[in-house]
């Protein structure tokens, strides 16, 4: 059973630290960066892929250390990422983030995981969030592309409609929301 409680975070709000510079380290900017183009992100490796300098030139948030971890990297930051190829340093930011209360994503390791990265459907202001709970992540990436296809691109006309009626609704929030589900009973 998936007791994952899904949120989506205003990550351009947080300070958030990837470790690794490797292929992994790229993914997880990138996915970050596609999401939340002004997040706060700062990249520590001792090796950096040249795609991630040529990725963080497109975006003044992106800070590049190129050392070797180390905890007091861990100092003011929200969110960590790890993703390096030597599983001892993996381990170690785990435990290290641990001991400060950070919550942390080991790539490919649930079991270190206080979070997962989802796979993301985006139309729009529209983003569904997609988790097997660890399981498969190339399930959730394929199930991502089909629903990137059988979802209109004009879902973004829909919300913007739903906003201005919203806005005009009169009465409590009750009234409003009875309104709005009714409107919206044509999308079962």
């Amino acid at each position: 059973m998936n007791t994952l409680f899904p949120i989506f975070v205003k990550a351009e709000k947080l300070r958030i630290l990837i470790v690794g510079g490797g292929y992994v380290g790229l993914e997880k900017l990138t996915a970050v960066l596609a999401n939340s183009p002004q997040a706060h992100v700062t990249l520590v490796a001792p090796e950096i892929r040249s795609e991630i300098p040529e990725l963080a030139q497109q975006h003044p948030n992106v800070t590049l250390v190129q050392k070797l971890y180390h905890p007091d990297f861990l100092e003011g930051f929200d969110l960590v990422i790890v993703g390096t190829n030597d599983k001892a340093v993996n381990r170690q930011v785990q435990v290290d983030c641990k001991a400060r209360h950070i919550l942390v994503n080991v790539a490919d390791t649930p079991d270190l995981c206080d979070f997962y990265l989802s796979s993301v459907v985006k139309k729009g202001d529209l983003k569904i969030a997609i988790s097997t709970n660890g399981k498969s992540p190339t399930f959730a990436k394929r199930f991502r592309e089909v629903l990137e296809e059988i979802l209109p691109d004009s879902l973004q006309e829909t919300l913007d409609n739903l906003t201005a009626i919203r806005n005009q609704l009169k009465g409590d929030f009750v009234q409003k929301m009875e309104k709005l589900n009714e409107i919206t009973k044509v999308l079962r």
